[in-house]
């Protein structure tokens, strides 16, 4: 499948070389792009300097906006499937054909790498938010959905113009619970993470408890009640 790696990034200096390299030198196959998320640090000046594809927002409007770009561009460039993939090292680019192969073989709509497809999930303060949001999926949709919190998901086309050109489609956990609730498939395929290795990651314990605790509230009370949209 012609597939489209889209790369948010902000504030990922220290990083986005090494992503940008490990993908374009290994897997020359997969066309990427890297959405700069109004960086203030020196992001934007390496992907220039190096000639990467490049979308250059002026400020930051968070990763919804970034990837409604994204899936716009992608869309509009007539690829199949696209893949959000982060820009601080964590994700694995040997995984992408793996997870188009899923998508492929049981007709999924989004497809989720799962550090815990066969895997035990740590009992972790790091990790119960993880389990709390699984949980309520889980309780909510029927399906069990091991890894709610990756951020290394495969989109179909047709999701892709759905996050692309429709309000309150943002690439959440409580997004994939709606979606499950209208009958799209949803599938995880094992892939391993690393730790970040450079910069800070934005959620902080208390920021995780407040990230979880939204899905939750959205998951059960807004998308629990939102009209369904039913897959064609």
């Amino acid at each position: 499948m012609k597939t489209l790696v889209i790369i948010p990034a902000y504030n990922e200096e220290g990083s986005i070389q090494k992503v940008v390299e490990s993908l374009a030198d290994g897997f020359p196959q997969y066309d990427y792009i890297v959405i700069n998320d109004g960086s203030r640090d020196a992001t934007g000046s390496i992907c220039r300097e190096n000639g990467y594809p490049m979308l250059d927002l002026p400020v930051n409007i968070g990763l919804a906006g970034v990837m409604q770009a994204g899936f716009q561009y992608a869309y509009e460039k007539g690829y199949e499937c696209a893949l959000q993939f982060d820009g601080d090292g964590q994700h694995q680019p040997e995984y992408i054909e793996r997870m188009c192969r899923q998508m492929a073989e049981y007709g999924a709509d989004i497809v989720i790498g799962s550090r815990f497809v066969g895997q035990e999930k740590p009992r972790s303060l790091r990790m119960a938010g993880s389990r709390i949001i699984q949980a309520v999926i889980r309780i909510t949709t029927g399906k069990n959905i091991q890894d709610p919190t990756s951020g290394m998901r495969l989109f179909n086309r047709d999701m892709m113009k759905k996050f692309a050109y429709t309000m309150n489609y943002g690439p959440e956990p409580d997004t994939i619970s709606y979606l499950i609730r209208c009958g799209y498939r949803v599938e995880e395929a094992p892939v391993e993470m690393k730790e970040r290795e450079t910069g800070e990651s934005y959620l902080s314990f208390k920021r995780s408890m407040q990230y979880m605790l939204h899905m939750c509230m959205s998951i059960v009370f807004i998308q629990g009640f939102r009209k369904k949209e039913e897959r064609k």
